[in-house]
């Protein structure tokens, strides 16, 4: 082995990994499945008649009707299966009436991010016609009602950089992790249609009849049409 032979394995040479990494990585991420799972059991959820208003780890109103705790009750169940990993979308209604303008546009533009995707704070300003708004668009984000069910965990720093979130960074982490392990989409063999997890019509769906697909349009190409209750066609 002649000396440049040598510089080049001590280069790439494997280091030792110190001591106890391995077990200070799964201690970590028991930590934030931990911090996660007491999320649900932290927030309360508020709403009117009209949609979820206010979710916060916090005390809240009483819900004013029946109508509005049967909306509370839709949302605490779905937020229980997203962070599950059962659940790709949320179907509970989403009242934002109460939210500034600029915020609206800001919290719509979130809501369109695809699960599992992330995008940064400067494309949400471009979506609003705002593109100098960097700063306000990360205010409006973390000052977000709804948060969890409107998306804003998936709004991230220009520099990839993960910023502020209301639950703490280490949860917006752990859910960008749930949501990239998370399959979007299965079809199921035997009534050939594709829904997005969490759709009703996936819990009468036996494991052995289940296949997960990348796309609608990989589902199309072999016969599968999109389910008309979850519509993941139009995700």
């Amino acid at each position: 082995m002649d000396r440049v032979d040598e510089m080049l394995a001590a280069h790439f040479s494997v280091e030792p990994a110190p001591a106890e990494l391995a077990s200070r990585i799964v201690r970590r991420a028991h930590d934030a499945e931990r911090e996660v799972g007491r999320l649900l059991d932290e927030i309360e959820i508020a709403a009117t008649d009209r949609g979820v208003c206010l979710v916060r780890a916090e005390r809240l109103a009483p819900p004013p009707s029946a109508k509005a705790r049967r909306l509370v009750e839709q949302a605490r169940v779905e937020l229980a299966e997203y962070l599950q990993g059962k659940r790709t979308f949320f179907a509970v209604p989403v009242d934002l009436s109460g939210v500034p303008a600029f915020q609206r546009r800001v919290l719509e533009v979130a809501r369109r991010i695809p699960f599992g995707e992330v995008r940064a704070y400067a494309w949400v300003a471009e979506r609003i016609r705002h593109p100098r708004a960097v700063r306000a668009v990360g205010t409006a984000l973390g000052r977000n009602p709804v948060p969890l069910i409107v998306p804003c965990h998936r709004v991230l720093r220009s520099d990839g950089g993960v910023g502020g979130y209301l639950f703490g960074t280490r949860v917006k982490d752990r859910l960008l992790a749930l949501e990239r392990s998370t399959p979007v989409l299965e079809g199921c063999t035997t009534t050939r249609i594709v829904c997005r997890v969490g759709c009703v019509h996936g819990r009468h769906m036996s494991p052995s009849n289940r296949v997960v697909f990348a796309s609608v349009a990989d589902a199309r190409s072999v016969g599968y049409r999109p389910c008309k209750v979850c519509r993941p066609a139009a995700a």
